[in-house]
């Protein structure tokens, strides 16, 4: 039964947010993130609210996206990029072709586009739960995890567009060569820029910013050379939210200064977690669409087993605890599979079925994961006093 009363966008925007933070506050007093609240009270109000503005209310999800592509560059340095990047690519690589071979049987052992998508999504780790068992993973590891869930993401992402580009445009194997080396030009020179202005501009940086008197200045600038890098990496052909995490990333407290650095982490964190990222999660569950039947809890459950299997040995401890800790997060999925998913559907390059299968296991590896990290707390309430680490909404 649909609601019957009509709201304007901003009547809907703050219901969509009310009740996303109070799920999330309900999630985060029983243990888990919030943003599986978030989530939840986005799977609810699908069901009651109808004839939504969906162009508005999308174009504000999308802001979410690149407010927390861009809070998630704020907790990477590129040199911890770089570090943990030794460590967790090969693990991308690895579990990504493992995906890909197991999605295979779903559409006849035909290679498609949709094996190639679905694979990307189901080779994600999601940052948040990542930082939820940060007190388990260790500092040292949480660079690697954090790392393979930024590579995971942005890796989804440049498949998802290239695939895009290569089916709408019908390029040529060369041109879509030419597609990957224009991307990695890009991502260079940006990464390459922000490593000579650290070096050469920094005090001049960090005087210029303790000038500002506000901090509506100073999330003023960062808007604009983040939009800049968004608009940019949209007109290559990458997603904008690449551009928002680049801008993340550039903005560390090497660059800026910690005092610095804390002022621009508060004012995004704040505008994220207080406004965009509720409106993101909440949308996600709205707009999901998955189908029931055996073929696809059989599907979650032989993809979730082996990764987290094949996870667990290639990150592998003495302590069995610690390793399969480290694992789930690891092979947590994440949010983003729900949004490749949807865009994929809605420009043609990923079916109906393979959809469904892909949004159910994005949904219910987060939730496994988080389970099982909640569960392996519990079995050390030495270690486990008090809350992990790690803020409530990341």
């Amino acid at each position: 039964m649909g609601c019957t009363v009509a709201f304007n966008v901003i009547g809907y925007v703050f219901i969509i947010i009310a009740v996303a933070r109070i799920f999330a506050e309900a999630f985060e007093r029983i243990g888990y993130p919030g943003f599986l609240g978030e989530i939840t009270a986005g799977l609810m109000l699908g069901v009651f609210l109808h004839d939504l503005p969906r162009e508005d209310l999308t174009l504000m999800a999308e802001f979410g996206l690149f407010f927390l592509m861009m809070y998630a560059g704020l907790e990477l340095t590129p040199e911890e990029v770089r570090i943990g990047g030794r460590k967790s690519l090969p693990i991308y690589v690895i579990t990504l072709v493992v995906m890909f071979f197991l999605t295979l049987p779903f559409t006849g052992y035909r290679i498609e586009t949709d094996n190639f998508i679905v694979a990307s999504i189901l080779a994600v780790a999601s940052a948040p739960i990542v930082i939820r068992l940060t007190r388990f993973f260790g500092q040292e590891f949480l660079h690697i995890a954090l790392s393979y869930a930024v590579i995971s993401e942005v890796g989804t992402l440049v498949i998802l567009y290239i695939l895009i580009n290569f089916e709408l445009h019908h390029l040529s194997y060369f041109e879509l060569f030419l597609e990957l080396v224009k991307d990695a030009i890009f991502l260079t020179v940006v990464l390459g820029l922000n490593y000579v202005i650290g070096i050469k501009q920094r005090l001049k940086i960090i005087r210029a910013l303790r000038r500002l008197q506000s901090d509506e200045a100073v999330f003023g600038l960062v808007m604009i050379l983040a939009t800049s890098l968004a608009l940019i990496s949209e007109e290559l052909g990458l997603h904008f939210s690449i551009g928002a995490f680049l801008v993340g990333l550039m903005l560390h407290s090497d660059l800026l200064g910690t005092k610095q650095y804390e002022r621009v982490h508060t004012i995004i964190s704040g505008v994220t977690y207080g406004i965009f990222a509720p409106i993101f999660f909440a949308w996600r569950g709205i707009n999901f669409e998955t189908e029931f039947s055996l073929e696809v809890v059989y599907f979650f459950v032989v993809i979730y087993l082996v990764r987290i299997l094949i996870t667990t040995v290639l990150v592998w401890e003495r302590d069995i605890k610690v390793s399969l800790t480290k694992a789930a997060g690891i092979s947590s999925f994440g949010v983003l599979g729900l949004l490749v998913g949807e865009v994929g559907y809605s420009y043609g390059v990923l079916s109906e079925h393979m959809y469904a299968l892909a949004s159910l296991a994005s949904v219910l590896g987060i939730f496994v994961s988080a389970s099982i990290g909640l569960a392996l707390s519990r079995l050390s309430p030495a270690e486990a006093s008090g809350e992990l680490e790690g803020s409530s909404n990341t």
